[in-house]
């Protein structure tokens, strides 16, 4: 009998055993280089979108490796495996995988196998015992005076009695879905004006976004939505890009690879501008569980992603973190650590800091939170599409996205980078920065004020000849140069030159009259790298040089 039960214990085993080998699970394989490639930093349309293109060459940005997608002959080996491979990554050379145990040990003995990010197996969904992540209180019916309170502080009413409210520009938003987002009466112009371009499950690996997750919905109100006399976002005639990367049934980071492949899409598709309302530290399994110390602009797989994001000339807009209140943490969480992103923090209606937020700085000693928003009773709406009140860095996040979005549209000419460091520059603590509340609450005015003191045409050959020289901000620039009458018959040319390369990008000669003392120019980009040269050829010499 003993021995009888043991065949059937050793039996059990073997089947078990066999089970698990058999069992599939989703790696991130990381490649060892992108040698011999079919794709070539020569012909960037085979994998980039025009509009990809344009943002990197407005802001002088090469195409490099980094770039190409994976060598295509690597991961027909890792298919010969028996693998699925899901998503491919271009910036971290990588593929996500479903895999057996089995098959994840051969793909790792290929040659153009480097590693494996996450080396043990991940599931998509695993039951959680704590709270929903995203849980958020709903307070109140708002009516527009209290959405008007967050609005203020951002001087995005300012902006829009300007004319700008995000038009000509796309935004990436990453959440946990997008429901009913097609069908809410808050987000309607949305749908009506064909704004939203791309959508994208990387959960579910489909084009099904709106079929659950609420917090995207209350995301994307915050920063879009449009209820006459009741809500209007900062960004509300922004396009959209909605990518499903988030997971509510589990934390892993499997969640942080789908971001990563959400920002390379977000980048493919031409965006402008990242959203992120998300947060990375601890896991459902506490060995995968980042520490503070990890913060530290470099180590999390999101930050790197979200620095890859933003060296394609991104502006990436990330959550600083919910956790001020936990002792256990309290600091920023990942992607909010990287150093190229715009970390957002909370304050109430009044300004004041909300003592959720989470606080700076990152764990190399960098200012963080960037800057802070209304994070404290934000107005948004929710799925039934009504407007309502929460809180949360989820909410102060879009708001300054939606910022970024008007003031981008009404300083075209600025790269990324320039118009990070002008939304810092408009925190009203800008020369004091806090843990709490880093520089400051971000506004539209002080950033205009910086981008017109540090980044508009400067003389660098003074002259009395030129009246004026004056930029329309619009997505098409047009600058106007207003002559002096003393140059009446004269024989004068304009050009426009690409400092790096010294090309003439734009020249015109002609006669100055007496009745056409103004000239304007229309020009589909001008970036910092470009000089503006004005010459008197009728007497020989350079009227003016000028420069941003």
């Amino acid at each position: 009998m003993k021995i009888k039960l043991l065949l059937i214990f050793l039996l059990g085993c073997t089947c078990f055993s066999s089970l698990h080998a058999q069992i599939k699970y989703k790696y991130l394989v990381l490649l060892k280089d992108k040698i011999n490639s079919p794709y070539s930093v020569n012909n960037p349309l085979s994998y980039l979108s025009q509009k990809a293109i344009d943002r990197r060459f407005k802001q002088g940005i090469k195409i490099t490796t980094n770039d190409l997608p994976p060598n295509p002959a690597y991961i027909d080996a890792i298919k010969q495996t028996g693998a699925t491979v899901i998503y491919k990554s271009r910036w971290m050379n990588a593929v996500l995988v479903e895999a057996t145990e089995t098959q994840k040990n051969t793909i790792l003995s290929l040659n153009s196998v480097k590693s494996i990010e996450f080396n043990r197996p991940l599931k998509q969904a695993r039951a959680r015992t704590n709270k929903d992540k995203f849980t958020f209180e709903t307070v109140e019916t708002l009516n527009y005076g209290d959405a008007t309170a967050q609005i203020q502080l951002l001087g995005a009413d300012v902006m829009h009695n300007q004319g700008f409210h995000g038009e000509g520009i796309l935004v990436a938003l990453l959440d946990d879905g997008y429901l009913n987002v097609n069908t809410s009466t808050c987000l309607q112009h949305l749908v009506q004006q064909n704004k939203i371009l791309k959508v994208y499950d990387f959960v579910d690996n489909d084009n099904s976004v709106y079929e659950q997750g609420g917090h995207g919905t209350s995301v994307l109100s915050t920063m879009a939505g449009f209820i006459e006399n009741q809500i209007i976002g900062p960004a509300f005639g922004a396009s959209f890009a909605l990518f499903r990367t988030e997971d509510n049934s589990s934390e892993t980071p499997l969640e942080e690879a789908n971001w990563l492949f959400a920002a390379e899409m977000a980048d493919s598709v031409g965006a402008d501008i990242i959203s992120s309302s998300l947060g990375y530290s601890t896991f459902d399994n506490s060995a995968d569980d980042y520490t503070p110390s990890m913060m530290d602009g470099k180590t999390a797989l999101s930050t790197r992603a979200a620095d890859f994001a933003a060296a394609t000339g991104m502006v990436v807009v990330v959550s600083a973190g919910n956790s001020g209140d936990d002792p256990s943490w309290q600091i920023i969480t990942a992607p909010a650590d990287a150093d190229s992103v715009l970390a957002i923090g909370a304050v109430s209606r009044s300004g004041v800091y909300a003592f959720f937020s989470s606080i700076g700085n990152s764990a190399d000693g960098r200012i963080k939170p960037d800057v802070v928003a209304v994070g404290s009773g934000t107005a948004l709406c929710n799925t039934s599409g009504t407007t309502s009140t929460s809180n949360g860095t989820s909410f102060s996040a879009p708001l300054v996205a939606g910022l970024v979005a008007g003031f981008w549209q009404a300083f075209p000419y600025l790269t990324a980078q320039e118009v990070i460091q002008c939304i810092r520059k408009s925190g009203h603590q800008f020369a004091s920065p806090t843990i709490q509340l880093g520089y400051g609450y971000a506004n539209f005015s002080r950033a205009s004020t910086a981008a017109q003191s540090e980044y508009s045409l400067t003389a660098i050959e003074p002259s009395h000849d030129i009246v004026s020289v004056s930029i329309l901000p619009s997505n098409k620039l047009e600058i106007t140069l207003k002559f002096s009458n003393q140059l009446i018959n004269n024989n004068l040319r304009i050009g426009f030159i690409e400092q790096s390369s010294n090309q003439i990008i734009y020249q015109d000669t002609f006669i100055l009259n007496t009745n056409e003392t103004t000239k304007v120019i229309s020009l589909s980009t001008l970036n910092p790298d470009i000089l503006l040269r004005i010459e008197d050829l009728t007497q020989k010499k350079t009227l003016k040089i000028m420069r941003w």
